[in-house]
């Protein structure tokens, strides 16, 4: 299988690269890119950790198979000692005290880490606009939007600055920008991976994942991070995928949501790519079955009830008293004001005020108690729809990339970019954006747990369309 984790580890076991040279010259690109992908470059650590590489090997000691693998990280993850800011001026001087579990996995085989990734400030977006870094721009277009919030993180694996980066998904924010960019992008199942460490934004549905140039790098990482974690009670044991068990297609019967493909939000050109798909797995000889499923605008009405409510709740902790950049006012009171008006994002200050008023008294039972109870009717109508079928097919967004700065005149429209995403991030489900399909390439979901099936017909996927 196709995998550039292996390949750099055979160069480096057969001494054909040192890890010196394969850090140095990745740093070098990251130091000179123009898409705006960095917002700190870790080159200290990264060339202490590569020589230490070097030394096992010329004292002819085994490495891992992650072992001097350079990668990146969104900056919403402690990394500690590491400037950990969000995108945004409320932390652009925070400094991690710790390191997340995600990220302390991958230490620990050995991978090292170069950067960490602009983003959307507190993943607020889904065009890697909202950020004090400036826009990050698509590596296949500059003009164009490279998605949000994890931009940076797939720009990064897209340029080859990173060999794979790991991003954070609420609704789609590591989906979407993977199929901006034309690269692998994982939503695993909903604590498979332990969030400990990362900025919550809506802890309910934050998922930590990868985002890399092979169905095979996807699973070498998402082995490493994920497994039960006493720092995280929403974490969940797993099994580990080996590379056998994805190499042949199991999958006979593959769904998809009609209403999504006769919405009037799609556009042609990805309509038309998606149904001659569908046409192209048939003659494989797969079964194919339409689904019915809820109207995307209820989808993106739900998530967005649900996550301004949480965000509101877990950033009520930023008021500049024990983080960030304080702004003093007459009194404490304004204070707080001041401090969260001057330093939140535009995008952010509207997420919190939804959220503060959905959760205000005369709203809560109206709109976020019935968002609850829609949450819970999606995950049930996902469960019919897998007593059905093995794997459920989508378009990763209704649209290809628009241009830079046209997402911020429309936050509404930025909104139902997500229309094809949040549905899956409710129900809490595995997903994978491969790069084939539509011009913003497909989403692979499969039932809780069963990321093994979602790679097995990714490879599929990958030598059929």
């Amino acid at each position: 299988m196709d995998s550039q984790i292996k390949y750099i580890h055979q160069q480096l076991v057969s001494k054909q690269i040192t890890c010196t040279a394969l850090v140095q010259e990745k740093l070098d690109l990251l130091k000179e890119n123009t898409h705006n992908t960095v917002n700190s470059i870790l080159d200290t650590l990264a060339l202490e950790l590569a020589a230490k590489v070097d030394t096992k090997i010329k004292n002819g000691e085994e490495i891992g198979l992650l072992e001097g693998i350079p990668f990146g990280i969104k900056d919403v993850y402690m990394v500690q000692g590491t400037f950990t800011t969000a995108s945004s001026d409320l932390l652009k001087n925070y400094k991690s005290a710790y390191t997340a579990t995600a990220i302390q996995k991958l230490l620990d085989a050995g991978a090292i880490p170069l950067v960490k990734e602009n983003c959307d400030s507190f993943g607020h977006g889904s065009s890697s606009e909202n950020t004090i870094f400036g826009a990050v721009k698509n590596a296949l277009n500059p003009e164009l939007v490279a998605g949000g919030s994890s931009g940076g993180s797939a720009v990064n694996v897209a340029k080859d600055y990173t060999v794979f980066s790991i991003g954070g998904d609420t609704g789609g924010s590591i989906r979407q920008p993977a199929g901006y960019n034309k690269i692998y992008g994982l939503k695993p199942t909903y604590g498979r991976v332990s969030r400990y460490g990362i900025m919550a934004y809506a802890s309910s549905t934050d998922c930590v994942g990868p985002l890399a140039k092979s169905v095979e790098d996807i699973r070498i990482v998402l082995n490493v991070m994920s497994g039960k974690d006493p720092k995280d009670q929403t974490s969940i044991t797993s099994k580990e995928i080996s590379e056998n068990a994805i190499s042949t297609n199991t999958v006979k019967t593959v769904g998809y949501f009609k209403n999504f493909i006769e919405s009037d939000a799609i556009d042609s050109e990805v309509k038309a790519d998606f149904l001659a798909s569908i046409e192209k797995i048939k003659a494989k000889g797969i079964n194919v079955k339409e689904l019915d499923f809820f109207k995307s605008d209820i989808l993106v009405s739900t998530y967005y009830t649900l996550a301004m409510a949480e965000t509101a709740s877990n950033l009520s902790r930023l008021d500049g008293t024990n983080y960030g950049n304080r702004i003093e006012a007459e009194n404490l009171i304004e204070s707080y004001a001041v401090t969260r008006s001057e330093n939140f994002s535009e995008e952010t200050k509207r997420r919190i005020v939804g959220g503060n008023q959905v959760l205000s008294q005369g709203f809560s039972d109206e709109i976020y108690l019935k968002g609850l109870a829609l949450k819970n009717q999606i995950s049930e109508n996902f469960n019919e729809d897998f007593n059905e079928v093995d794997i459920i097919l989508s378009p990763v967004t209704p649209s290809a990339p628009p241009k830079i700065g046209e997402s911020l005149k429309d936050p509404h429209a930025m909104y139902l970019s997500d229309a094809y995403t949040v549905g899956f991030s409710l129900g809490q489900l595995p997903t994978l954006t491969v790069p084939q399909g539509t011009v913003t390439g497909l989403q692979v979901t499969a039932a809780k747990n069963n990321e093994e099936l979602i790679l097995k017909f990714a490879n599929f996927l990958k030598d059929t369309l």
